[in-house]
């Protein structure tokens, strides 16, 4: 027996009726042989953390663009707290802890930089249908490799496409919104848990708002620190979700739920749609929406520049230069994007 068939039959044996086991695996779009060491989950996690677009998280905003603070959070320490907190409930009610962690750690790989500021901007200026999580599963399917895609199996795919939520339910009702797996529905859960407690903190730190500005109802159900309130979120989840007189079934407290719906549309109002932080978004949509006109209209200088990132170039007889133009901005760190923004646009001084 290989150890991944060893890891296989732990599965069958150790998970709840209700995970997602590897047998159970819808597959990959390209058939691949199996490997004698990893699951499938485990192959797709790998693939995941070796990749170009992972790698490019680490210097890609979260709230506040291009921080100075040590302490901020970025793409990258937001995915990492995401895979914790889904890890953490994931273990506790025995779900299948390889297929979470594949889900989280990929769920924002194909995020624009400048945060959502830069979603919006793409929205605008090339089709009001993008979206982050979209743009994720194109990353992974389209762009990766210099085109060749990750491969990853249907169900890593299918949560990280439905991992957002934007101002919706938290835990959709409609099932054509939430993912097929309870690994990706929890994954939808986790990435609220982490974001409304580390923005808060960032906030508090930036100095966007004080503690003073916390209504005193959040403070009084979910804690006063970060690491009260994301305990309160995660385990509420656990023990909601473990209600024997309806069956399993992954749900939130009413009191807890109501309290992260009335906490996010705090952060909206105070926080994300702040004069402190719009005024750099708006910095932020020149310069994106500048580069996007620009290389709309030079094809040679968008073909370096894919070439640069490991993105596939441009096939004039496929699809629209739009959509490459696209990708090249989603693709693109704060700094990268800050960098060629000068470099097109600023004069250069002759030495």
């Amino acid at each position: 027996m290989t150890p991944r068939e060893f890891s296989e039959q732990k599965e069958e044996k150790n998970l709840a009726h209700y995970a997602c086991k590897n047998s159970q695996s819808r597959g990959r779009v390209l058939d691949e042989e199996p490997c004698p060491i990893r699951t499938q989950f485990q192959q797709d996690r790998d693939r995941i953390v070796f990749s170009n677009s992972f790698r490019r998280l680490k210097h890609k905003t979260q709230v506040f663009l291009s921080p100075l603070g040590d302490h901020y959070r970025t793409r990258l320490t937001h995915t990492l707290e995401v895979s914790e907190v889904a890890r953490t409930i994931a273990r506790a009610l025995n779900l299948n802890e390889d297929l979470t962690e594949a889900i989280a750690l990929g769920h924002d790989l194909g995020h624009t930089p400048f945060g959502h500021g830069g979603e919006t901007v793409l929205k605008e200026i090339y089709s009001k249908y993008f979206s982050h999580s979209a743009q994720s599963l194109r990353v992974i399917d389209r762009l990766e490799r210099e085109g060749k895609g990750l491969n990853l199996t249907y169900e890593v795919r299918d949560g990280i496409l439905k991992h957002s939520k934007g101002f919706g339910d938290i835990i959709p009702r409609d099932p054509g919104e939430a993912a097929r797996t309870v690994e990706g529905r929890l994954v939808r859960i986790a990435d609220i848990i982490a974001y409304l407690n580390h923005d808060l903190d960032d906030a508090i730190r930036s100095g966007v708002i004080t503690r003073k500005d916390v209504p005193a109802d959040f403070v009084r159900v979910l804690g006063e620190n970060h690491s009260e309130r994301a305990r309160t979120m995660i385990r509420d989840v656990i023990y909601s979700s473990y209600d024997s007189s309806k069956g399993f079934c992954l749900e939130i407290g009413r009191e807890v739920y109501n309290t992260m719906v009335d906490l996010r549309a705090f952060l909206y109002e105070n926080v994300y749609r702040s004069p402190q932080v719009h005024k750099e978004f708006v910095k932020a949509k020149k310069i994106l929406s500048e580069l996007y006109d620009y290389f709309n209209k030079h094809e040679d200088k968008l073909q370096l520049e894919l070439m640069k990132l490991e993105l596939p170039q441009y096939n004039p007889g496929g699809e629209k230069i739009e959509r490459a133009v696209c990708d090249l901005i989603a693709s693109m760190t704060d700094r990268y994007a800050i960098n060629l923004y000068n470099r097109v646009f600023m004069p250069s001084p002759l030495v």
